[in-house]
């Protein structure tokens, strides 16, 4: 009998009459806001205008979804579709169920803040480097929602920070009553001190041009390989995961990311052009000047010959002499 363990809670969802509050979907907003807040923060210490990370966010979560979701559903089709699937196909909608993929999320997510960014005329590789401390502190704190669903957890451990999990939910191994390894924790705890890496190096170095965004995704990336081999629930199939020369598909999804990011690094090492972080418009008030007609041209030009006229020396300007007085003789 293990001494101590992290026991499971006992609902995920609580109920404000017939309105379902859920843990997990919780745990995913509290995660936007902590994102937005620092990355809007940050941003206006680059000298970026005020609220405009709370505009990109929006794009950016909506299209975060839809990515998350689908990768999860495409990866771990067989739950939703197929003879032996456990969930009808129209369950592939119920987000609140859980499964949420970050690599989907980041990546249809990263559409939205390109689409932002490109109709603001701002540097998507600056929006990056800001949001990416943000995006780690924002995942640390979803982790959580997982806990609440128990799910995502590892193998059998004898651990005194052992998870407990109910019997029959996915992963579980038939007739165990022990404890599995928290690889919820272990990943909300990696992408913590993640997240406060990234804005020390930020400042000590100064990476630009997308530079700390993509050891965002190093760091997080070799976090998640670790992590991810030791879990048990069956991504890719129903019963098992699935797996490939010995590894999981997160697991290959991570080196082909690892790697990518380290290229990308050392690819802009050089980079030094100037990024856009004021959009074009909010340098000048947000109005192009208006364009001039003929006539108020011509307006303009007898205006310029009236004040001309009036500040000439006498005598000059209007083509008329006027009359000095003769000094007094004394």
């Amino acid at each position: 009998m293990p001494l101590a363990s992290i026991p499971s809670p006992s609902q995920g969802v609580w109920y404000l009459g017939p309105i379902p509050i859920r843990a997990y979907a919780l745990c995913i907003v509290l995660g936007v806001i902590v994102a937005v807040w620092i990355s809007e923060r940050r941003w206006r210490a680059r000298g970026g205008t005020p609220g405009t990370i709370v505009d990109i966010a929006v794009p950016a979560v909506i299209f975060g979804l839809i990515g998350g979701r689908l990768y999860h559903v495409i990866t771990d089709w067989q739950l939703y579709f197929g003879d032996r699937a456990p969930n009808e196909p129209y369950e592939a909608l119920f987000i609140w169920n859980g499964g949420l993929g970050i690599w989907g999320a980041i990546a249809l997510g990263g559409v939205g803040v390109w689409l932002a960014c490109r109709k603001r005329g701002l540097s998507l590789s600056a929006v990056a480097d800001t949001v990416a401390p943000g995006i780690a502190f924002a995942q640390a704190i979803g982790r959580w929602g997982n806990y609440f669903n128990q799910e995502l957890f590892g193998s059998p451990t004898t651990l005194p920070w052992g998870l407990e999990i109910e019997p029959g939910k996915a992963g579980t191994i038939d007739g165990y009553t022990g404890l599995y390894h928290p690889t919820f924790l272990y990943e909300s705890l990696w992408n913590l001190v993640l997240g406060f890496v990234l804005i020390w190096v930020g400042k000590r170095f100064a990476l630009h041009h997308g530079r700390l965004f993509a050891l965002y995704v190093a760091g997080y990336t070799l976090g998640r390989f670790w992590i991810e081999g030791l879990r048990v629930d069956p991504v890719g199939g129903v019963d098992h995961a699935v797996h490939f020369l010995g590894l999981r598909i997160n697991q290959w999804t991570a080196i082909v990311l690892f790697i990518g990011a380290l290229v990308y690094f050392w690819v802009t090492r050089n980079k030094d052009s100037e990024e856009i972080v004021v959009a074009p418009s909010a340098e000048t008030g947000g109005e192009p000047p208006a364009a001039e007609s003929p006539a108020d041209s011509a307006d303009d030009e007898e205006a310029a010959e009236g004040d001309k006229d009036d500040h000439a020396p006498d005598g000059e300007g209007d083509g008329e002499t006027q009359a000095v007085p003769e000094e007094k003789k004394s």
